[in-house]
This record gives C-alpha cells, structure tokens and sequence, in this order.
C-alpha cells in the first residue's frame, strides 16, 4: 500500500484474500495515520465484498478526548475523517463508528475481536514501540502537543534519540538546553540535519504529569513568542492547519491567546465528537 502511494489496493490484491485481518498498535492522534489506511482497506472491502475482522488492541491515549474536529477542507493523508484530534477510541470502535457514520460507501461485514479487561481509564503501556519516532510512553503522550511543530519552523526532534519529546531551533535563543539531528533510521533526513538546535527537554516532566496534560499548545506558543513574531513561523503551506484540522488556531496563536483560551474554544467540539462516538464504544469509560 505505500508502494503505490494511493493506500488503495488494487483489485487484483484484493483477488488474493477472502478476509482481511487488521492487527495494529494504534496510538489513537488524528494524525497518526494508521486508522487512514485501515479505513481505505475497509472501502476497498465493501466495494469487493470482502469481510473485516479487527483484532482491537487497547489506546494508550484512549482515557481523553480534546481537540478540533477536523474542518474537511483541510482532509489530507494526515487527516481523514471529522474526528477529534485525540479522538479516544480504540481501532475496533473506530471502525464500528466508520461503518455506522456511512464514511464508507456501500455496506461491509465487519467482526471486532475485542480486548478483554479493559477499559478506556486502563494504563496501558505498550509492550514496543508502534513507529520509529516514538519510541516510549513519554513520546507517545507528548506527541498530542509536540507533532504540531511538525507545521512549523520549529523540529520537534527527528533524528535524535529522543523525537517529541523536545523541541527547538538552532536560533532560538535563552535556553541551555542543545540538540543535533542527525540522519537515522525513520528520519534519514531530518530538519536541521547536523544543526545545533537550542529549545526545550520535556523529558524531565513524569510520566503522570505528561498523561494529565492533554494538549498542550504552550509548547507551539513558547516557541512562535521566541522565534519573532515578524517570521514565517508556520512556514509557507498549511500543515499546520492539516495537523490541527483548523485554520483558527494558527490565527489564534498569531493574536496572542493563551493555550487555555485556544482548547476552551475547542471544548464545544471535543464534547460533541465524545457524545458521537458514544455508541460505539466498546468498552467502559
């Protein structure tokens, strides 16, 4: 499927198979695209008449739900559907929300395998890392609030031991803290490949209080209020607004709000998707 780019297989792949199997550690972001794909092979089973078994597997960050709902203009293979960005399901209830919201065309049989025991409050420490860039529980639960530096000028550490759980820019100034992407594997070329980059460690914060922040924008405001104002600090495309599903935010941050006053806004929309997606939970809150 990446081989082609598309995510959709072709049909004689889907000649090759009767059921298709989906077991896969999710991290339960918007933007961590493993649902994307699971949601494309879904289409491609309802068009051929295949069935889909998902052997769910728990969210480590399945105990919260914040952020925008996507604004569909800015649907992108880092945003697909109109879900929240922390959107607190596990892969199985999100698929049951799929078919039972019609984001897929045409009727498909689909059988969740369910986890026993748990429950969305359940901790849940994952046993490997699910993708080269977020390689512990620490990434895992700053990556809400650190991918967004992925819109910006700023790096959130690619190519160093330690990616989203830092940030920074090789002029950012008034920080003792330095890092140096380098070229590894799952960030061959990383921004600022071989640069000195001053910013912030967030590894020092415990893992308690990282699991109770939630997204946490000061970290993107830290950076725009220290890199200037006058610069072009969410670059000159939108993938900030791809990330955050919302043009406003970016505006939001420019006119000087708080991160409390940008997730108050966002708190209507965080409560509608909850009550959404109540009816396909498989699991107590």
């Amino acid at each position: 499927l990446y081989e082609n780019h598309s995510g959709i297989p072709s049909g004689e792949q889907m000649d090759k198979f009767d059921v298709l199997v989906v077991d896969i550690q999710d991290v339960g972001l918007r933007y961590y695209t493993y649902y994307i794909t699971m949601h494309h092979l879904m289409q491609a089973c309802a068009s051929y008449g295949k069935k889909v078994v998902i052997l769910d597997r728990p969210n480590p960050n399945g105990f919260y739900v914040d952020g925008t709902i996507l604004d569909m203009n800015y649907k992108s293979g880092i945003g697909w559907l109109p879900i929240a960005t922390v959107h607190g399901m596990t892969l199985g209830e999100l698929g049951r929300m799929i078919v039972g919201e019609g984001w897929i065309d045409g009727s498909l049989d689909l059988e969740v395998v369910p986890c026993l025991n748990y429950t969305h409050g359940t901790y849940y420490c994952l046993i490997m890392p699910p993708s080269p860039n977020l390689k512990d529980m620490k990434s895992i639960y700053l990556y809400a609030s650190t991918c967004y530096f992925e819109g910006t000028v700023a790096t959130p550490g690619r190519g160093t031991d330690f990616p989203f759980e830092v940030y920074g820019h090789p002029s950012m100034t008034g920080y003792q803290f330095e890092f140096t992407p380098r070229s590894v594997p799952g960030a061959k070329n990383p921004r600022f490949k071989d640069q000195v980059c001053h910013g912030v460690d967030l590894r020092d914060k415990s893992l308690d209080e990282i699991r109770s922040g939630r997204i946490n924008l000061g970290y993107v405001i830290d950076a725009y209020s220290n890199l200037g104002l006058g610069d072009p600090f969410f670059g000159t495309n939108n993938h900030f607004e791809l990330l955050s599903g919302a043009r406003w935010i970016r505006e939001m941050i420019e006119d000087g709000h708080s991160a409390g006053e940008i997730s108050a806004r966002w708190a209507p929309q965080t409560e509608e998707f909850r009550e959404r997606r109540r009816p396909y939970l498989l699991y107590p809150e």
